[in-house]
């Protein structure tokens, strides 16, 4: 994205995708960036047929949350905005905290939104979200994939998760509610360092001085979206080519083109045929080393048999490639 100055925030263009939505559940917690949000919702809203709502998440963290979720709720009801305060309860982990709550809080959004019946979920991550998404996974080793980034739209059981305003950098919605005279909360945790996001947070003032702006690594990767999808296709073009069969949970296929292709090309087709079988998201170095050990016995001529993530992979010396999950171990061996 350019580094030009950005125009008004025009809720017409900013919404436009969601005017066939069923209904809208909005991700509010009452923070200047989903505050605007909700505020330019309901604008939106008064032209469009489209049912609005908004839900809070009560993580349980901090005393203050749940005065920020009445906060939320006392500011949508001026919209004339349903809301709803969704509690995460239970014993929260010790470590990977950040984690487990993002889980718990889309489980809860999502597990809503199909109670109200909401075609879609939007969210109020930014620009300044985006690019610490994008160094957050390069430090991580991220392949291509993990450098996309988070999506405009992506679904979730189901479920459109939509995020409007992923163009749009944290200052201008800060400045967008002072002009405006929406209120909003601050919360702590947003200068915590224990957090890693806060971390990077921190050092993105300097990384801009060198150039590295949020709006460049925005931009990054929506160049590295379009590679990662030509790729995509190119693997499934391949898979397709290469006779695969489904049968009783599994799947199989000449497994010559994971020799024949490109590298990242053959990375693409093992994962799309995981996929089939219903594994997906496995770890890039695990991935990495099965396809070398699989383009060496290719090569070869030879048979192997190996596993990746729940899966039993079984290459044949016909260059046949069979896989299927794992069974379930038996207790007590």
């Amino acid at each position: 994205m350019p580094d030009d100055p950005l125009p008004a925030i025009d809720p017409e263009l900013l919404f436009s995708h969601l005017s066939h939505a069923k209904g809208i559940l909005a991700a509010v917690s009452g923070g200047p960036d989903s505050m605007a949000m909700m505020h330019l919702l309901a604008r939106w809203g008064l032209e469009h047929r489209v049912s609005i709502l908004v839900a809070t998440v009560d993580h349980g963290l901090r005393p203050e949350a749940a005065e920020e979720a009445a906060f939320v709720a006392r500011e949508a009801a001026a919209l004339s905005l349903p809301h709803r305060t969704l509690a995460w309860t239970g014993e929260k982990p010790k470590t990977g905290l950040q984690e487990a709550a993002r889980e718990a809080r889309y489980r809860l959004l999502i597990r809503y939104a199909r109670e109200v019946g909401a075609s879609h979920l939007v969210t109020a991550h930014t620009q300044d979200d985006q690019a610490e998404t994008i160094l957050m996974r390069l430090a991580k080793g991220s392949g291509l994939k993990g450098l996309t980034g988070m999506r405009r739209e992506r679904n979730r059981e189901g479920i459109t998760h939509a995020r409007p305003l992923l163009g749009w950098p944290k200052a201008a919605l800060l400045d967008l509610c002072q002009t405006s005279g929406w209120r909003f909360v601050t919360d702590p945790s947003n200068t915590d360092e224990r957090f890693a996001r806060v971390r990077w947070r921190r050092l993105m003032p300097r990384l801009a001085e060198e150039g590295l702006t949020a709006s460049r690594l925005a931009r990054l990767a929506e160049r590295v979206a379009q590679a990662d999808e030509a790729l995509e296709m190119k693997a499934r073009e391949a898979l397709e080519g290469a006779a695969p069969e489904a049968g009783e949970g599994g799947l199989s296929f000449q497994a010559a083109c994971l020799a024949e292709e490109p590298f990242e090309i053959g990375l693409r087709i093992l994962a799309q045929a995981l996929g089939r079988i219903g594994l997906e998201n496995i770890r890039l170095q695990r991935l990495e080393s099965c396809v070398e050990r699989l383009r060496t016995a290719i090569l070869a001529s030879e048979s192997l048999r190996l596993t990746i993530a729940g899966a039993l992979l079984a290459l044949d010396r016909s260059g046949r490639l069979s896989l299927r999950p794992e069974p379930p171990r038996s207790r007590g061996r």
